[in-house]
């Protein structure tokens, strides 16, 4: 059932930004209000990227649809990828009126029969929150008698947003498959990548860097991530945040249970990335890593600034507007800055308080209500491109500007150094197509 009082809390981090001067909530559920997602998707967006667990929503067959493939959360995992089958219980009206715990029962011993998986994520949604199924009970049952981790996430859309449904997948995370299992042995430089889904392969990026260096990844939440690793990762010695802020509380839990200390970084853009790795290697402590990192940075960027040479002279000049959320308004704002383009603004209206000054850092205007403010500015300075999400293709194509989507829908990875020149190139594409002037001019025959 749903826990009021851990809701309160998730609500009231205390080690969100917004706390460290004046203690205030974060953003409270509005009543019927799920505009940018609710707390159910959220969670299962937060957890999804498991692969070798299968992902059973506990709801009416249409929950499943708020976010079922709705990123390319690619996975390296060798057996079946249960991503890409979406599983419900299918809760009908019968089962509201006498409950739907048998159907979930049932629905449970079919998944370990014929998929034989390392775990089963199961979800509870509005319509089991209200009718009450008592989830933990049946969950608890079919665990034992199946000898596999069954985590109920509890986390109806009622609840909040998509911010607080990822707090609440990794509680379920945390309390039931955290500490689960011990490895073999201990790297000394061990970290948790946190709050990475590694869309369109990001992840893919940086770690084989970092592996060079000597830091080995134990385990992830939840990019290609694997249901062993995650329950050994109390035994690294590091977490870090790489995009989801929300995921701070899940460090700072950690940190007191497991005394693992944890720090936020980005990699996006060459700075930035260079930075992230100097922040993990530094907090380790270590001259030899250090000195092998900073060798290894070196030659990166090297190579880096060679294969961006012919890039730089087709964008030199060019403004772009950026419009996306979270760390992205500003990290991606400082990749484009890498490759030789002007921000002239960036969207903070889904930034946290920090991600909102870090961005001031890098751009003049932060734009609260994008949707109002873009195309106004696209004319006042001349800006050559719009990067942003799928939504915002309109705008482009009226203000007969070039387009690129850097949100989830993207295609190619901009994570890292070899990511860098993959949006370096998509740039440079769209600034040369002219369809964006063709299909913003007025038909022939209208005049």
């Amino acid at each position: 059932m749903v826990n009021k009082k851990l809701i309160r809390d998730l609500l009231n981090e205390s080690a969100c930004s917004h706390n460290k001067e004046k203690k205030s909530s974060c953003d409270k559920p509005k009543p019927g209000a799920t505009s940018g997602g609710c707390a159910f998707e959220g969670s299962q967006i937060a957890l999804f990227p498991y692969a070798d667990a299968v992902h059973l929503v506990h709801s009416p067959a249409t929950c499943i649809g708020a976010s079922w493939e709705t990123r390319a959360t690619l996975t390296s995992h060798n057996g079946e990828n249960n991503t890409v089958t979406g599983y419900t219980t299918d809760v009908s009206t019968n089962d509201v009126i006498f409950g739907g715990d048998k159907k979930l029962e049932d629905a449970i011993n079919y998944i370990v029969e014929h998929k034989n998986p390392k775990a089963i994520f199961v979800y509870e949604t509005c319509v089991t929150a209200m009718i009450g199924d008592d989830m933990d009970t049946t969950c608890a049952r079919l665990e034992e008698k199946h000898n596999i981790p069954i985590v109920v996430v509890h986390s109806p859309g009622f609840v909040g947003g998509k911010n607080l449904g990822s707090r609440l997948g990794a509680e379920s995370v945390l309390h039931q498959l955290i500490g689960t299992r011990e490895p073999e042995e201990i790297h000394p430089f061990g970290i948790n990548l946190i709050g990475e889904y590694n869309v369109t392969g990001d992840m893919w990026q940086y770690t084989p860097i970092l592996e060079k260096i000597g830091i080995k990844v134990v385990s992830t939440l939840a990019g290609d991530g694997r249901i062993e690793n995650i329950q050994m990762a109390h035994t690294a010695k590091l977490n870090v945040i790489v995009c989801a802020k929300s995921l701070i509380t899940l460090c700072r839990k950690m940190q007191e249970k497991y005394q693992i200390p944890y720090i936020s970084i980005s990699f996006y853009g060459r700075r930035d990335t260079s930075n992230a790795i100097r922040s993990i290697v530094n907090a380790f402590g270590d001259p030899e890593l250090t000195a092998r990192a900073e060798a290894i940075i070196a030659e990166e960027e090297a190579k880096l600034e060679e294969a961006l040479i012919p890039y730089r002279k087709i964008l030199n000049g060019k403004k772009a507007i950026l419009n996306t959320g979270g760390n992205k308004s500003w990290s991606i704002a400082s990749a484009l800055q890498d490759i030789g383009i002007e921000v002239v603004a960036t969207s903070v209206r889904k930034a946290t308080l920090e991600d909102k000054e870090i961005a001031a850092q890098y751009v003049d205007i932060l734009m609260t209500d994008p949707g109002s403010e873009q195309a106004k500015l696209i004319d006042e300075h001349n800006v050559d491109i719009l990067l942003a999400g799928g939504r915002s293709l309109y705008t482009a194509i009226k203000k007969k500007v070039a387009f690129v989507d850097v949100n989830q829908e993207k295609k190619v990875s901009y994570g890292a150094y070899g990511g860098l020149v993959n949006l370096a190139k998509d740039v440079c594409h769209a600034v040369n197509n002219r369809v964006f002037k063709v299909v913003g001019t007025p038909e022939p025959w209208g005049n």
